[in-house]
């Protein structure tokens, strides 16, 4: 069963219907790797849903949430970003562009082991990010 099919028998055994807004946005996210926020999901799926609105983005974004379907990241733009994409991995944020890029870095996987050991805490995640200027952002500055 691919991600877009987990996804909906998880959603079906928690008893939300399926309703084609609902499986577009899962879709979209499932399917992307720019880690949108609701007003880009809402802007790339609006042409095919115009009845659909920027609230039913959220409420759906919200479900999928509470699902454990996808991770909310925010960055103090009052802007969340949404990444469906729940393997372990990090992020390269561009400064300027405002570009997410996944990377893994095998290394990194230690960290919630050196974590736990060194406090004592129980480590359930982490979130590890680095900032620049992307290739693109950086050419132009050139």
């Amino acid at each position: 069963m691919n991600a877009l099919g987990q996804a909906l028998h998880k959603l079906k055994t928690m008893g939300v219907r399926m309703t084609p807004q609902r499986h577009a946005i899962l879709s979209y996210l499932l399917n992307t790797m720019t880690h949108p926020t609701a007003d880009e999901i809402y802007k790339a799926l609006s042409p095919q849903f115009p009845s659909m609105s920027v609230a039913t983005v959220y409420n759906n974004l919200k479900v999928f949430l509470e699902a454990g379907l996808v991770r909310e990241m925010t960055y103090g733009d009052n802007s969340s970003r949404f990444d469906a994409d729940l393997s372990d991995h990090y992020h390269a944020l561009c400064e300027s562009c405002g570009k997410l890029v996944d990377f893994a870095y095998k290394p990194l996987d230690e960290l919630e082991r050196a974590a736990g050991e060194m406090t004592g805490f129980r480590v359930k995640s982490h979130r590890v990010e680095v900032y620049g200027i992307c290739s693109e952002c950086a050419m132009k500055t050139t």
